[in-house]
């Protein structure tokens, strides 16, 4: 299992490969892929703010179809209990889409450069 950062979500609906190291096309090719509801609620900001131009729930559900792509169902509560101790950041989205990979242990897939630093789980 993986999970993928927004941006990550964004370039695999648009088609973007090229965006992708080699570590991060095997992965996605070869492991399960599971998103925070998060990432849903910032594709949806992103839509409103006009930095993307297709619905949150379009583009998720393509995904679905098309690539397996799920959408994780830890409780709230316990991603918001994890997410406390992400005092690296003040962006909310980032420290619940960490926190949703860290309470399952799995690797999250993201070109961030301030995750990549704090989770040690994170890869590109």
């Amino acid at each position: 299992m993986i999970y993928l950062d927004t941006h990550v979500v964004v370039w695999l609906y648009a088609g973007l490969s090229e965006k992708f190291t080699d570590r991060g096309i095997d992965l996605l090719e070869n492991r399960q892929l599971f998103i925070s509801p998060m990432v849903q609620l910032e594709l949806q900001y992103l839509k409103e703010i006009q930095r993307i131009t297709v619905d949150s729930a379009l583009m998720i559900e393509t995904l679905a179809y098309s690539i397996g792509l799920q959408t994780c169902q830890t409780s709230f509560a316990q991603i918001v209990a994890e997410s406390i101790t992400e005092t690296w950041t003040r962006d909310p989205f980032d420290r619940l889409i960490v926190a949703q990979a860290k309470t399952r242990k799995a690797p999250l897939l993201t070109q961030d450069r301030l995750i990549l630093e704090h989770y040690p789980q994170a890869v590109w």
